[in-house]
Formats: structure tokens, sequence, C-alpha cells
């Protein structure tokens, strides 16, 4: 397969996967920013760690989730090692959504709003 075969199908299979797999991952990812915020406030010092472990646990809940209903992996990028890889990709969301709170927060109070 040549290297412009290879990158048309990848292209494909991301855009194909948007739609469905990536909504899926929004949501999960929503709830578990969402519910983490809030035990964030409480433990001030520990935001990056929750954000990061959030994101792992919404990862590996979509995957399972979506691995037991259908009774197949339908996302052949999370079989074997692609499943961590995936939960890895959970964890880098969680970091920077934590870094961009931390931001964002600090940009607030230095405007004073």
């Amino acid at each position: 397969m040549g290297f412009n075969d290879r990158v048309n199908l990848t292209l494909e299979d991301w855009l194909g996967l948007l739609p469905t797999y990536g909504a899926i991952i929004a949501i999960a990812l929503a709830l578990a920013f969402f519910v983490t915020w809030f035990i964030a406030k409480k433990l001030k010092n520990q935001g990056i760690q929750l954000f990061v472990t959030a994101g792992i646990v919404a990862f590996a809940t979509a995957l399972i989730a979506i691995e037991s209903i259908m009774n197949i992996t339908i996302i052949a990028g999370a079989r074997g090692w692609g499943f961590y890889a995936q939960l890895c990709a959970g964890a880098v969301g969680g970091y920077v959504f934590a870094k961009l709170i931390k931001a964002n927060k600090q940009k607030t109070e230095h405007h004073g709003f």
C-alpha cells in the first residue's frame, strides 16, 4: 500500500468515526470532567491528577461500554495495546483540560472578574 493510500484511508477513518465515536467520547469526557470539577474544588492541590484520572476513566468506560453493548470491539484501534493508547489519550485530554481551567482561573483573577 502506498503512502497516499495510507493517508487517504486514515483520513476516511477519522472522518467516519468522528460523528459517532467522537460524540461518545465527548459525552464521556464532559460527564467525567464535570464531576471531577466539583471534587477538584474540594481537593485544591490535586486538580491535575484528578482530571488525568477522569480522562482515563472516561475513555475506559466508553470503550468497555461499547464493547459490552455491541459484543464486539468496534474500534479496531482499541484492541490490545490500542486500548492503552486510547487511555493515554484520555490522560492527555485530562491534563490539557486541567491546565486550561487553571489558566482561565488565573486570567479571571488577574482581571478582577
